[in-house]
């Protein structure tokens, strides 16, 4: 089955496995799930290209590419090989005492008024395989798993007791308000659980959610929509077993697309970079990460 070329493609909602008439090519593809879109390369093709750049990201095709994340939720593009100067490597270790910031689900340039589009994290071709995974899972779904397994005893606390976290409020709030809840429950979770059962809730979260968190592939770039028009994403470093440090592990990059590869004419706002680099600092920046993760955002 294939799609219609140019912007309508961006709606389309291919099936399980099956092939995507895109950019003047056919891809193939598959839908793990109902919010993921798999492109495995074009057919006919066995050896991995750079066809991030050379062909679906070209100018004729960008804003129909975008626009087929904003509608899917996360596009996953396999067998990429590139060595685009635009990626930068993604900050922020874990530690076995303490989860960096990234272990939370969050959204990217959270604390900001203006958010990126989505956001690309890539694993490279390189040497060493990626052993931790990357949870992806849409924003309500987040929420709603985090407030479905999360401990009676911390939902006595005084910071949640007042919350209204029935499933009926939670159908009901905006982006914001989960936003709000979620900032609650992950402070909530930070305080009053050590780092492995922190660790332990959310991969109770993640299978509530329903998440995507298949192994990272050598020269694979996942696009998670971010701030949108469609879904709206979260993701998190996500340890599936416990973290006792130590393992080599293979290094992921990361670009804000929308806004850091741009068409011919257009000039990057470098003071919205700056602002959204610099929440991505270490752990050891506490009082900036928690604004960022951890804040009423």
């Amino acid at each position: 089955m294939s799609t219609p070329k140019g912007h309508s493609a961006a709606t389309h909602t291919a099936p399980s496995s099956s092939v995507l008439e895109f950019a003047n090519a056919l891809w193939r593809v598959r839908r793990p799930k109902p919010f993921v879109l798999v492109i495995e390369g074009e057919v006919g093709s066995t050896e991995p290209t750079d066809y991030l750049h050379d062909q679906l990201l070209l100018p004729e095709w960008r804003e129909a590419f975008y626009q087929l994340v904003d509608a899917t939720g996360l596009v996953v593009c396999l067998n990429s090989h590139t060595q685009h100067p635009t990626y930068r490597d993604v900050r922020g270790r874990s530690s076995k005492g303490r989860l960096s910031q990234g272990e939370y689900y969050h959204h990217d340039g959270c604390t900001g008024p203006v958010k990126p589009r989505f956001v690309e994290i890539r694993c490279p071709i390189q040497p060493q395989t990626r052993g931790v995974a990357t949870a992806v899972a849409p924003h309500r779904d987040v929420v709603k798993a985090m407030v479905q397994v999360l401990p009676a005893e911390l939902a006595a606390t005084a910071a949640l007791a007042t919350q209204d976290m029935s499933p009926e409020a939670l159908d009901q709030m905006d982006d914001a308000a989960l936003d709000q809840l979620q900032g609650l429950i992950t402070r909530t979770v930070r305080k009053k659980l050590n780092a492995e059962g922190a660790r332990s809730y959310f991969r109770q979260v993640d299978a509530a959610a329903n998440a995507y968190f298949e192994p990272w592939a050598l020269g694979e770039s996942r696009f998670i929509a971010n701030a949108n028009s469609g879904i709206t994403m979260q993701h998190r470093r996500a340890y599936q077993a416990p973290h006792t440090g130590g393992v080599a592990n293979g290094h992921l990059v990361k670009r804000w697309t929308n806004e850091e590869l741009l068409l011919p004419g257009q000039v990057v706002d470098q003071a919205l970079i700056a602002a959204l680099c610099s929440e991505e600092g270490d752990e050891v920046d506490g009082e900036r990460a928690e604004g960022c993760y951890l804040g009423a955002h």
